[in-house]
């Protein structure tokens, strides 16, 4: 085949096993043939609507057949595929957009008037719907309905761009990684090496595919092995205690909030989970506790730790080390190195914190469209620059243990307070804020807004009216749960914020 992209996994893959069961969701069996067969048709379709080489196609929704369907006929093209996230809001969506040039969203019937707000200023923007076809969308089955299946096989390389996720960014405004057919392919045989995954995995996928780990860890890799993906649109634990007894689930991931949920069902005790082999999490540090109440069902987690620009593999902690390395995010990935740099730039000694860099074939190209982003982003020799703080022991295992970044994880999912900030700066009565991450016994930590008011401005007791006004503006998870109010925050002599002593006064015994 010319086309050496993930575009041509589901020909590669019809040609292998037709007959396997590729995907499931809900009532819709899938086998490789039809799935390849419906690429086929989706990349006619979006030809037909004037989508080339290096055009951007974009994707808003729960997870679906669609969303891999789209994926893969865009690499069938050798456009660029990007994801965008179900939880944002349309202004959010809008930048997303706008910045990736996209010239096709395909959306959810349920999202239509959040694509419709966010696509209202890009006039040629072909929007395409899951539900039937409206005035200003038209439908996805009717499309793939009218268009033929010839084959398509156009000359794709291996570093060319494959999609575009977006990351929020510590500048306030999120940038797109761009990731290659090669970062995508390789990040899949890192997974399938170091997990061992079986031509007869059954993966079901409850993280959303819209982020990395969904998407890169569990539904790609199985796809590429031959397995069968369970796809759910959303998470349910009572659901997915079910979903893993009646498909006889292999393989699943999630955020450590997922699994003590499904620990903490009715169900739980009498679930059968026999079929389950491998149980992988990811987003956050599994605390003992979590690790202890799948031991004691028989299962053991691996885990490791990752970020979009690496698609996004960079540690991984096999599940036979879960008990004897317990707070450890492994060593690297097969074929990814990594190294730890102590502040003068030489390597850390065991036990010394200095930031993680990464490096290997799963590694992005850079920003789009940011050549400065990128270059601050990678060292001189080419490692990329986590902007994370760890450790590691004697045998080599690493241990996140800082964030040279402000970003803080709320319930698997990143934010970044800059981005918050600049929404509450735009309230009135706001004069200077601060927004840290505090700890919450669900989601991990939960945003607090440290605010300074305009003189004689009054925002309540509790800072409902100021928090209410990002509803719509910023996705839930980033909106802060609570609101301190302050004289005046505390300033280097260059003006900047100390965060740090933000954290000491507002979130004592949390990271300094």
């Amino acid at each position: 085949m010319l086309n050496q992209g993930i575009g041509s996994w589901p020909a590669r893959r019809a040609r292998k096993t037709p007959r396997r069961t590729a995907i499931v969701h809900e009532d819709t069996h899938l086998t490789y043939r039809d799935l390849h067969e419906r690429v086929l048709r989706l990349a006619h379709a979006l030809r037909a609507l004037g989508v080339a080489r290096g055009d951007r196609v974009a994707y808003l929704g729960p997870n679906h057949p669609s969303f891999l369907e789209t994926l893969f006929a865009t690499g069938v093209l050798g456009a660029v595929f990007v994801p965008l996230n179900t939880r944002l809001a349309a202004p959010e969506l809008a930048y997303n957009l706008s910045d990736s040039g996209s010239t096709v969203l395909v959306h959810a019937a349920g999202h239509a008037g959040t694509a419709a707000a966010a696509g209202a200023e890009a006039p040629a923007l072909h929007r395409i719907t899951l539900g039937p076809a409206a005035e200003d969308a038209l439908g996805y089955e009717e499309l793939l309905a009218g268009a033929p299946a010839d084959p398509l096989d156009e000359p794709v390389g291996p570093d060319e761009p494959c999609m575009i996720m977006y990351t929020s960014g510590t500048t306030g405004r999120p940038k797109g990684a761009v990731l290659s057919h090669a970062n995508i392919t390789w990040n899949s045989v890192n997974v399938l090496v170091d997990t061992d995954l079986a031509g007869d995995e059954v993966t079901l996928v409850v993280a959303p595919l819209f982020h990395t780990a969904g998407l890169n860890m569990t539904c790609l890799p199985t796809l590429l092995k031959g397995g069968r993906v369970v796809l759910h649109g959303a998470f349910d634990a009572g659901h997915v205690l079910e979903a893993v007894a009646a498909h006889r689930v292999t393989y699943m991931f999630g955020v450590p909030t997922m699994y003590d949920a499904m620990a903490a069902h009715p169900r739980w005790r009498d679930a059968d989970l026999s079929s389950l082999r491998s149980v992988s999490c990811g987003g956050a540090p599994v605390p003992a506790r979590t690790i202890e109440t799948y031991l004691a069902r028989g299962l053991a987690f691996s885990q490791g730790y990752g970020m979009t620009e690496a698609s996004p593999g960079v540690l991984f902690l096999d599940r036979e080390e879960a008990t004897a390395k317990a707070g450890s995010a492994g060593v690297p990935h097969f074929f990814t190195d990594t190294r730890v740099t102590a502040p003068d730039g030489g390597p850390a000694a065991p036990g010394e914190k200095g930031e993680i860099l990464v490096r290997g074939p799963n590694v992005m190209s850079g920003y789009w469209g940011r050549p400065a982003d990128t270059a601050a982003a990678f060292t001189e020799d080419g490692w990329l620059r986590t902007g994370d703080v760890a450790r590691t022991d004697e045998d080599g295992y690493a241990y996140i243990v800082d964030r040279v970044k402000d970003m803080f994880v709320s319930g698997g999912e990143n934010v970044y307070p800059a981005e918050v900030e600049d929404a509450l700066l735009g309230h009135p009565a706001v004069r200077e804020c601060a927004v840290i991450g505090v700890p919450d016994a669900v989601w991990g930590e939960v945003g607090h807004a440290v605010v300074v008011l305009e003189p004689g401005a009054d925002a309540g007791a509790d800072g409902a009216e100021i928090l209410g006004r990002l509803h719509g503006r910023l996705a839930k998870y980033k909106i802060p749960r609570t609101v301190a109010f302050v004289d005046a925050l505390p300033r280097t002599a260059s003006g900047k914020i100390v965060k740090s002593a933000v954290r000491r006064a507002h979130a004592p015994g949390s990271r300094p």
